[in-house]
């Protein structure tokens, strides 16, 4: 028993060295472990690098902060450059609920020490889902799951699983998973379960599925990291309940590289089966409204400003006036109900109940 203990951590001492020679990096000074709770795990937070703690790039860095938020909600790292969501960005300091600064310390591959400062921001949970809500993102439902990551690295000494005690040799693709919205967890990394390295190494996610069963939920992450020309490769698979959702490859000169991929391509292959577009923001199309209070040309000019403001429009076109009413026509990303919705939460427009044209009360 003494001498596998022993072994156990010779192992854990060898990767943890090896990882860092193999990502020419130092050690961090404070490592999380799995279970830990990042500065900024939640769902409604995020971690964003800025060059000082000015206002103007702690604005900028709130919309940085936002995206990832967005993000890690929808479940689609091409939220950002979904219609409308620009705009929400650019006023990302409305949905901050309160902001802190933290100071990293490293050291550099020559061993130089370097800092780097983090803003960790958090976010109103009813103001992003209200405007995800009214934009029409999709939602990746909570509670997620958190599969179990099968992970060998073979850095040219043969394959080894990466078990619970060396869960530094995955921090690259443990943080990724955290960034797009989930978790992973780790095998105890037993004897039965180091023995499955073959398994792994030959693609049997049967046998890997069935080891697996002590863990919930019956999701897995397969992969195998292995040397290739210069860098890296890595071949993963996904498995649900036994079933193969999806499998992909990624390769990079950076092995923590090559190893996030594997969180990301997890990430897209829950995000297909689980995501659900929002709802209640009806199908875009242009509509005719009419908004009542425009007594003079300010008034005109502020309601195109705040028009133009609001995301969910695209164009606007007058149609008629007459005294303090004016109609136009609004061609909008989502359904009527989306725009009342943004128009409600911003305060100047006010819906009117009752008429046969829907109706806006200007403030």
């Amino acid at each position: 028993m003494r001498q596998s203990r022993r072994g156990v951590v010779r192992w854990a001492a060898g990767a943890c060295l090896t990882m860092a020679m193999m990502l020419g990096v130092g050690t961090a000074s404070a490592q999380r472990v799995e279970g830990e709770r990042a500065a900024a795990s939640g769902i409604y937070e995020a971690e964003v690098p800025v060059n000082g703690q000015g206002e103007a790039e702690r604005n900028a860095a709130f919309g940085r902060g936002l995206a990832q938020v967005l993000a890690k909600l929808s479940g689609d790292r091409g939220a950002t450059g979904r219609p409308g969501v620009g705009q929400e960005l650019r006023r990302a300091k409305d949905y901050v609920t309160g902001f802190d600064y933290r100071q990293d310390q490293g050291v550099s591959a020559n061993g130089t020490p370097n800092f780097k400062t983090m803003l960790v921001v958090r976010y109103d949970r009813a103001k992003v889902e209200g405007m995800i809500g009214m934009l029409g993102l999709p939602i990746w439902p909570q509670p997620r799951p958190k599969p179990v990551l099968w992970l060998a690295i073979d850095d040219g000494k043969g394959p080894r699983l990466v078990g619970l005690g060396q869960s530094n040799a995955a921090r690259a693709v443990l943080d990724r998973a955290v960034e797009r919205g989930y978790r992973l967890g780790l095998p105890t990394g037993n004897a039965a379960e180091q023995a499955a390295v073959g398994a792994i190494w030959r693609g049997d996610t049967g046998a890997i599925a069935r080891l697996s069963s002590r863990y919930s939920p019956p999701m897995q992450l397969v992969g195998k990291l292995y040397r290739k020309g210069t860098g890296w490769q890595a071949e993963w698979t996904f498995v649900d309940s036994g079933r193969v959702l999806s499998s992909w490859k990624t390769s990079d000169a950076d092995a923590r590289r090559a190893m996030a991929g594997g969180a990301d391509g997890g990430a897209d292959a829950l995000i297909r089966k689980y995501a659900r577009r929002g709802s209640g923001v009806g199908a875009p199309g242009t509509f005719r409204v009419v908004i009542a209070g425009i007594d003079s040309a300010d008034d005109y000019i502020r309601l195109s400003a705040h028009l133009q403001e609001l995301s969910v429009v695209r164009r606007i076109r007058p149609v008629s006036a007459s005294g303090s009413t004016l109609v136009v026509e609004l061609e909008l990303l989502t359904g009527l109900s989306g725009f009342k919705r943004m128009a409600e939460s911003r305060g100047v427009l006010i819906p009117s109940e009752g008429a046969e044209t829907p109706t806006f009360d200007m403030r």
